[in-house]
């Protein structure tokens, strides 16, 4: 995908690990993804979506976090994310992980837009 690309960072040694990925959709598909660097384990209890202030996302953009096995761990619950506000989405609507890397897929995000998703694992 030219023009895309996803930045990680990973807080791995607390209770509550956090992952911060800052996004910039590819220029002509509107979409990106990326690895963790480390496989995680626990329960997702919590994720935002932050829209770029200036590069913003197409409203409805969509993002699944996959675990090795191509599953959603996310349950979907990061479909059509709005396009202008951060939104929250809390741990019941969320599953959990075992010892896996995680792939962020995000889609529909329109032409070289940006964000940035955080996931807290416990």
């Amino acid at each position: 995908m030219a023009g895309s690309a996803m930045v990680f960072t990973e807080i791995r040694h607390t209770t509550v690990k956090k992952i911060k990925a800052a996004w910039t959709s590819d220029d002509t598909t509107g979409a990106v993804s990326g690895t963790t660097t480390y496989p995680h384990s626990g329960k997702l209890v919590g994720a935002i979506t932050v829209p770029d202030g200036v590069a913003a996302p197409d409203a409805d953009y969509d993002i699944a976090v996959n675990d090795d096995d191509s599953v959603d761990v996310a349950l979907g619950a990061l479909a059509n994310r709005h396009n202008a506000n951060t939104e929250y989405v809390a741990e019941a609507s969320m599953a959990g992980v075992a010892h896996s890397k995680l792939t962020i897929a995000i889609t529909a995000a329109g032409n070289s837009k940006k964000g940035t998703l955080y996931l807290f694992i416990r």
